[in-house]
């Protein structure tokens, strides 16, 4: 079966109830990406592919959820993000609205596994910072175990997107889409502990690729 190929239990559409604070979001925020905070997407219209797939990225900002969100023109991201997050009670709210899944990053968090397959298996976007937390390098380095894990059980592509630093006033952000990471030969060796992690050294050689071609445009 072929990376986009669509399994019998998988929603074509790809389709996720919108909510109201993602709908007021993302217009307002695709705005101001082309105006005081310009972003400037190369090869997005990758991102214009029918669900479902995973979208990955590196973390340097709070705004980088929006940043790779506004890229996908159709449908929502559901973005997984640490618990942490969800402390505040206003903050909780909007991400409940928005879909966003909590994950607990120090400990085995197998209900938002589920919730991650879920999103894939109806035929929707997972968003994933592989990182887990914000670095200031941009560089994909260090990885949480369970992506690689969510990767290969999902049987969907998985696309990179390279933020070139953070977004700044009149200052251009280049934001990169790559090509889909192979996965299926992972998958047939069977997903484990060692196919799991050649996939995220994958991972990081692709964004080392895709930062070493930015620095030299």
């Amino acid at each position: 079966m072929s990376e986009n190929a669509k399994k019998p239990e998988q929603k074509a559409s790809g389709k996720v109830k919108r909510s109201w604070v993602y709908s007021l979001a993302k217009p307002i925020a695709a705005l101001l990406f082309k105006t005081f905070l310009p972003v400037k997407y190369h090869n997005a219209e990758r991102l214009h592919a029918e669900p479902p797939y995973i979208l990955i990225g590196n973390h340097t900002s709070m705004f980088d959820p929006v940043i790779m969100g506004v890229a996908v023109p159709k449908h929502q991201v559901r973005f997984i993000g640490k618990k942490e997050l969800w402390k505040n009670k206003l903050v909780a709210a909007a991400f409940n609205n928005m879909n966003m899944i909590p994950v607990d990053r120090h400990n085995s968090d197998m209900e938002a596994m589920r919730a991650c397959m879920r999103v894939t298996r109806e035929g929707g976007i997972l968003g994933i910072f592989p990182e887990g937390t914000r670095h200031h390098e941009g560089l994909m380095t260090e990885m949480e175990s369970g992506i690689g894990l969510i990767a290969l059980r999902s049987r969907v592509p998985v696309i990179p997107v390279y933020i070139a630093g953070k977004v700044g006033f009149f200052r251009r952000l280049h934001v990169y889409v790559g090509e889909a990471i192979p996965t299926e030969d992972l998958r047939a060796q069977g997903v484990n502990k060692d196919t799991c992690d050649q996939l995220l050294q994958r991972i990081t050689q692709v964004y080392a690729e895709m930062h070493a071609a930015h620095t030299k445009a």
